[in-house]
């Protein structure tokens, strides 16, 4: 299996979050990509390379291209106003407020382009942001071109971008690219299973109306964890995409066998819409030292999800998502990987 990785995801270093209670450095760290390499290359998963460069042609059909240009220029406009430091939001549209239009002042914008303070800004986002995103396209493109599977070791993650917003930790969602840039390649349906303890509230918002793009979730409970006000059981897709979206919510303190037990019903749903393709949003925030989740899944059990998408015996490429226990992000998220190879 070929992983595609750039160091430049480094760039994205040194800057704070909002969490209750403080603002702290944030969790989202250069380190984690880093370890997850190095795993990749210990246990010789297969050859690892740089992305081809890409423009932001399929991005732009699952963004906004103003929420691509905000992206692009918020650095550069934070700078204009005489900051330093991080950009971060700190005002949010709400219904009964104007969210319809942009403001002009870059603290409006922040918040209106946000769905929280967990995607930040410093110096070196964007380039991290846009090398992220290329990583993902090179990636889907070997899977496209034959390769049985692929690695997208994704830097900043991409799950929790919408159409026209960023929050946790993602600005560009990596995985809808992918998935879009496959469906463009000759693949008339993709599924997209995110397996991250955290619901992709973004992969969501752009495909829920659609039903070329089946999007499947196992998470936590949204009732009790982030992001809270997505996630839940009976939102099903609308319009075309009606029953192309299912949601699989668990409940703080869940064990592997109740989790492979949903992820049991995910691979049934899957194997039901009948994809050419599945691109899988990989998070090992599910891992039981995790310092932000809940789960208690343990490292032997990652092979064993691997083991599991091989049997849908579909081409399939890995995403790489959350996942902040960072010393042993490495095994878990490579155990997925190897697997999913019969390792």
């Amino acid at each position: 299996m070929q992983t595609v990785y750039s160091p430049r995801h480094a760039g994205h270093d040194g800057n704070t979050e909002l969490q209750p209670g403080a603002i702290v450095p944030a969790f989202e760290l250069p380190r984690r990509a880093e370890i997850v390499r190095a795993r990749v290359e210990a246990v010789g998963l297969g050859p690892i390379r740089e992305p081809d460069t890409h423009d932001l042609t399929i991005a732009a059909r699952v963004h906004a291209p103003d929420y691509l240009d905000f992206l692009a220029g918020v650095w550069g406009r934070w700078q204009a106003a005489g900051r330093d430091g991080t950009a971060m939001p700190f005002v949010w549209p709400r219904p009964g407020l104007r969210a319809d239009v942009p403001p002009d002042d870059i603290d409006g914008l922040l918040g209106f382009y946000a769905m929280d303070a967990g995607a930040t800004f410093v110096a070196g986002t964007w380039d991290a942001v846009k090398v992220s995103h290329d990583v993902a396209l090179t990636a889907a493109g070997l899977v496209a071109g034959g390769a049985r599977a692929a690695f997208a070791l994704c830097r900043p993650p991409g799950h929790h971008a919408g159409a026209r917003f960023a929050g946790g930790y993602c600005y560009i969602n990596n995985a809808s690219v992918a998935a879009e840039s496959l469906r463009l390649a000759g693949a008339g349906r993709v599924s997209i299973l995110d397996i991250d303890y955290h619901h992709g509230n973004g992969t969501q918002d752009i495909f829920y109306a659609r039903g070329d793009v089946q999007v499947v979730s196992v998470h936590a409970d949204p009732m009790v964890e982030y992001p809270y006000f997505l996630g839940h059981a009976d939102e099903r897709g609308t319009g075309a995409g009606l029953g192309a979206n299912l949601n699989l919510p668990l409940p703080h303190g869940t064990d592997f066998a109740r989790w492979i037990d949903a992820l049991a019903v995910a691979a049934e749903a899957i194997r039901r819409f009948a994809p050419d393709v599945l691109v899988v949003s990989v998070g090992v925030d599910t891992y039981h030292g995790d310092p932000i989740s809940q789960f208690r899944l343990d490292t032997p059990d990652y092979p064993v999800i691997g083991a599991r998408l091989a049997a849908l015996g579909l081409p399939t490429l890995f995403v790489m998502e959350g996942g902040y226990a960072v010393e042993a992000i490495g095994e878990n998220a490579v155990g997925v990987l190897t697997g999913f190879e019969g390792a």
